[in-house]
């Protein structure tokens, strides 16, 4: 790689028994780039992010961040990779700022011993962004607010990749402003993005590069400048939320309400008919794709080691 990319994914693949969860997805990540992920429930988004972290092993192909593989250096890549998902599991018993503290004692400028008073700056900076109150215990704190100590912890990381998966989950359109100013700061700074969210005006602002994932396939890639630039056939602009509601059909409609059937008075009790039964939800299936997405790029012979035993 030679440093061009920050985050390679090759022809990765993951089983789970008989379901194939990732099939042969490719992903790239260039330093410095905002990547925004997307792709309905299921798609396959936060199990390709779970094997970029070194949580699970993938069944084949290669995932690579820094130029080390995700699995057997895994220790290694976290010293560099801040990370938050969309929910949040935190110690009840200790206040927000504990957890903070904990999480900051843990980076690995703080042990190569930065300025005390510059980590405690860093620290108030977030506290104040995020207008969170740091003495409350995390057993108090709204679903928000703890997505807060985990959004302060992974800004307050002097980190070279930032990994978001639904990080504003919880949080009200001023902080996700204010998640959003904070993202567009630490790439000023060089740093890389990876961000999966349905949140379509916050990818829209944040990202340089949306790839779609389905059923655990990539669909495609595009520039934001493509999309934006992008009009249908009646020469309308189209927004990413428009894109991506063409490319991913809605679920299978519900079965419409039969309208009541009014009958004349009895005597007799009514005959009752047992209710309709819920159809399954299929799940979304691709409608014609925009012409902007290019498809992923097929790697015949990878130079790395491949996954497996």
């Amino acid at each position: 790689m030679n440093g061009e990319y920050v985050v390679e994914v090759q022809n990765l693949s993951k089983e789970f028994g008989d379901t194939l969860a990732l099939d042969d997805v490719n992903l790239l990540l260039p330093p410095g780039q905002v990547l925004g992920f997307l792709g309905p429930n299921g798609a396959g988004k936060s199990t390709t992010i779970r094997v970029l972290l070194g949580m699970i092993k993938a069944s084949s192909g290669v995932a690579r961040i820094f130029e080390r593989d995700c699995w057997q250096d895994a220790k290694l890549i976290h010293e560099r990779v801040s990370y938050v998902p969309g929910e949040v599991n935190l110690w009840g018993n200790l206040t927000g700022g504990e957890v903070i503290d904990l999480f900051m004692s843990l980076d690995r400028s703080r042990r190569m011993g930065q300025n005390k008073l510059v980590q405690m700056q860093v620290r108030e900076k977030y506290i104040d962004l995020f207008e969170f109150d740091p003495s409350k215990k995390i057993r108090d704190l709204s679903k928000g607010n703890k997505q807060k100590v985990a959004l302060i912890a992974a800004f307050c990381q002097d980190a070279n990749l930032f990994i978001f998966d639904e990080p504003t989950s919880g949080l009200d359109p001023l902080m996700q402003n204010v998640f959003e100013q904070c993202v567009l700061e630490r790439k000023a700074e060089g740093k890389s993005v990876l961000l999966s969210s349905h949140i379509m005006s916050e990818v829209e602002t944040l990202a340089d590069t949306v790839t779609l994932i389905n059923q655990g396939e990539i669909v495609g890639t595009a520039s934001m400048e493509q999309i934006r630039n992008y009009r249908d056939s009646s020469g309308k602009l189209v927004t990413l939320e428009e894109l991506f509601q063409q490319i991913y059909a809605s679920r299978a409609p519900q079965q419409p309400q039969q309208p009541q059937q009014h009958r004349a008075y009895s005597s007799q009790p009514p005959q009752t008919t047992p209710p309709p039964q819920p159809q399954p939800q299929q799940p979304p299936h691709l409608t014609q794709q925009p012409p902007i997405f290019r498809p992923q790029p097929q790697y015949q012979h990878s130079p790395y080691s491949q996954y497996g035993d």
